[in-house]
């Protein structure tokens, strides 16, 4: 006989996790050709792990003083820092440059009613675990938070140089400082350092990637994700700017239907400046999306987005977090 359960699981990583670090990596790179040449297009990764960083991909930009090793260093600690970056391919460039789109994809873009972040709650919840156990233990650590019907049935914390007992409190005291968190006394469990307490962390116990936090970047694990990873990708690439779009319709249309939930896909031809599809789903209810000039020029100029606001982006997630495309 099956048991009818409602569970839902979401985790964060604090900024000092190694994959975090290569996101922030990757997007200061991108603020700093920014603050010099707003029109630069970028597509920095970067790789990283026991005391060297491969920072590489394609920039083409005017700027004249952006310092890679003093960014690897800022984020990265002293490292050996490998670095190997070319310009655009000019076969790609050619369709940018009449405004079409850097590459085909498609994006995503959601909000909930359910909390007022407009993101589903166990992603707010892991992330305000994260935060305040940061706040304690700024280095490399995971949350994740498992609800059942709305209420917390299972808690996992995993902080770099945090005692288990100390950590276990101090889940337990966020718990009853957030009035999100309601708790399942009956079924709750805490795993604190579930395998057990831990001091080497970030670059120094395991390798990170660009871009490899997609779930933690969007909206979770129950909402699709369309497109790729954002970090280190100036504007005119669809990947972000498209998803930041995509967001702020969501946001639009949740407000102006009061609805529960929206969801919107953008789909895009590389070259090609108008999107393959538009599409609003409002309760379940499918639409096309109008009103919005979704070009990647009309993004980029109705967000403002060639400006230098991206490190802070990559550090826990590009929604939820009082954006321009969320206002």
């Amino acid at each position: 006989m099956s048991v009818a359960t409602n569970y839902r699981t979401a985790e964060s990583v604090s900024p000092k996790h190694p994959d975090k670090i290569a996101d922030q990596i990757s997007d200061a790179i991108l603020d700093a050709h920014l603050r010099e040449d707003p029109l630069a297009r970028v597509a920095v990764d970067v790789a990283g792990g026991h005391g060297k960083v491969f920072v590489t991909g394609e920039v083409t930009s005017n700027a004249k003083n952006v310092d890679v090793a003093a960014i690897v260093k800022r984020l990265a600690g002293d490292v050996e820092l490998i670095e190997h970056i070319a310009a655009q391919s000019p076969e790609i460039a050619a369709g940018v440059d009449t405004g079409g789109a850097g590459d085909q994809g498609i994006m995503i873009g959601y909000a909930t009613s359910e909390t007022a972040e407009f993101l589903p709650l166990e992603v707010v919840l892991a992330r305000r675990l994260n935060q305040y156990l940061f706040k304690i233990w700024p280095y490399d650590g995971k949350t994740q938070v498992t609800l059942d019907g709305g209420r917390i049935v299972h808690i996992v914390a995993s902080f770099q140089h945090a005692p288990q007992t100390e950590l276990t409190e101090q889940v337990k005291a966020w718990i009853a400082s957030d009035e999100l968190a309601d708790v399942d006394e009956a079924h709750l469990d805490i795993y604190a350092n579930p395998a057990g307490d831990w001091k080497i962390g970030g670059f120094d116990a395991d390798a990170g990637l660009t871009g490899r936090k997609l779930a933690v970047d969007n909206y979770g694990p129950r909402i699709p994700v369309g497109g790729g990873a954002f970090s280190g990708k100036d504007p005119s690439k669809v990947d972000r700017s498209a998803a930041y779009m995509a967001r702020k319709i969501a946001i639009d249309y949740l407000k102006d239907r009061q609805a529960a939930e929206v969801f919107v896909r953008l789909a895009y031809a590389i070259g090609v400046a108008e999107p393959m599809e538009m599409t609003v789903i409002v309760d379940g209810i499918a639409e096309k999306g109008v009103g919005y000039d979704v070009t990647p020029n009309g993004i980029i100029d109705s967000l403002d987005l060639r400006r230098p606001i991206y490190e802070q982006t990559a550090r826990y997630g590009h929604f939820g977090q009082g954006f321009d495309w969320e206002k």
